[in-house]
């Protein structure tokens, strides 16, 4: 694969990028209001009225399953029900993980003063803490980008993605476990503050562990008791059928999310950085930093919904806490600042991003050479010798 060509930027270019990218953030948090509002509040709608609609479904075909155990008729209607309250769950699970949950943790509707959807006390529907994430993802990913050793999304601690990630023999099993890291994929995330690897080195005491690890409990009790018990429960004796469903549906959020997230990071053209980048780091070296960094999707309003807007990944880097749904607006200006800048704006379909990211797990599992790259700033011309 070709690489992109972007070039290396001045100092004063830098400058100038960083403060047309800043001008646009101006002008569109500027311009926020009751449609941002109206949005939001619609897709907390949504999400609950499928909700609903999702566990009444499985009720039902739990239901139906009585008439499939007793031979009676619409037994054969058992498993379309069921598969249709399934993925109705699954949508809003997608739905309120991605759109809802991730956006307003981020903070981008505080300015609404409503508390029911305040990015510091919001939590959200999986094992994994907003305390945390707000920790590991807000803060720690989203300052600290790509930039090895810094950066815990990096590879999560299982993953060698880029051949700057020192090898070790472990890698040789990373395609199976990227497959169980992605069915998995909330459990990753509920862990990934603890820092167990710390700990199994001795560098963290196990009542520090059991510390850091009470809040999660705590939520893992509550939301597997919730899809495993309470409303399983409900269905009487054909509550596997109830729990099934939303063990399904639990994996199809899991494995949509780390696709998408994955997407939006480790692409053929997706670049890691080291902690010397950190030196005297401008604006405009902070916004290059989140673009090399970052790859979009292609796919309109529909892919736009499913990610909660992160098919603009870019736009999000640049802008965590602007409403997601503002960014595929923003992204025709950034992309022609991109431009602009001699700078490549990484973007593609689904199939064409994941596919690149299979291939960096599969490639990098083994040795490889680390790749040449460009600078993101130009070097110095050497002054002119006296004559």
């Amino acid at each position: 694969m070709t690489a992109p060509r972007n070039r290396a930027l001045t100092p004063a270019e830098l400058n100038a990028f960083g403060e047309e990218l800043d001008a646009l953030r101006a002008r569109t948090v500027a311009s926020l209001g009751e449609r941002d509002a109206r949005y939001i509040r619609t897709i907390i709608k949504t999400v609950r009225y499928s909700q609903v609609a999702g566990r009444v479904l499985l009720m039902a075909a739990a239901l139906l399953g009585g008439l499939l155990v007793a031979g009676q008729p619409w037994a054969w209607l058992f498993w379309p029900v069921w598969i249709v309250g399934t993925l109705t769950l699954a949508f809003a699970k997608i739905l309120e993980n991605m759109e809802l949950g991730h956006n307003v943790i981020h903070g981008q509707y505080d300015w609404l003063g409503d508390p029911q959807i305040n990015g510091q006390t919001y939590d959200w529907d999986i094992v994994g803490t907003a305390d945390n994430w707000r920790h590991t993802h807000n803060f720690r990913h989203h300052t600290y980008t790509n930039i090895r050793g810094l950066d815990d999304d990096v590879g999560y601690g299982l993953l060698r993605i880029f051949p700057e990630q020192k090898w070790r023999p472990f890698y040789l099993l990373q395609p199976p476990i990227a497959v169980i890291f992605a069915l998995l994929f909330q459990w990753g995330i509920a862990i990934q503050d603890l820092k167990l690897g710390r700990w199994w080195a001795g560098k963290m005491t196990s009542a520090q562990l059991r510390r850091k690890s009470a809040p999660v409990l705590r939520k893992v009790g509550r939301q597997l008791a919730k899809d495993y018990l309470i409303f399983p429960a409900l269905a009487g004796p054909f509550f596997l059928s109830v729990l099934l469903g939303n063990l399904v549906a639990n994996g199809i959020r899991n494995v949509w999310t780390y696709v998408i997230i994955f997407c939006g990071h480790f692409t053929a053209n997706a670049e890691t950085f080291s902690k010397d980048c950190l030196k005297n780091e401008s604006r405009g070296h902070w916004y290059l930093r989140q673009l090399r960094g970052s790859s979009n999707l292609t796919g309109g309003g529909w892919m736009n919904l499913l990610s909660g807007n992160l098919s603009h990944q870019i736009e999000h880097h640049f802008y965590p806490d602007i409403p997601a749904n503002r960014y595929a607006a923003i992204a025709v200006e950034v992309r022609e600042i991109c431009v602009r800048y001699g700078q490549h704006y990484n973007t593609g379909s689904l199939p064409r991003q994941f596919g690149q990211v299979m291939w960096r797990i599969l490639r990098h599992a083994f040795p490889s050479r680390v790749r040449k790259t460009v600078p993101l700033i130009a070097e110095a011309e050497p002054a002119p010798e006296a004559a």
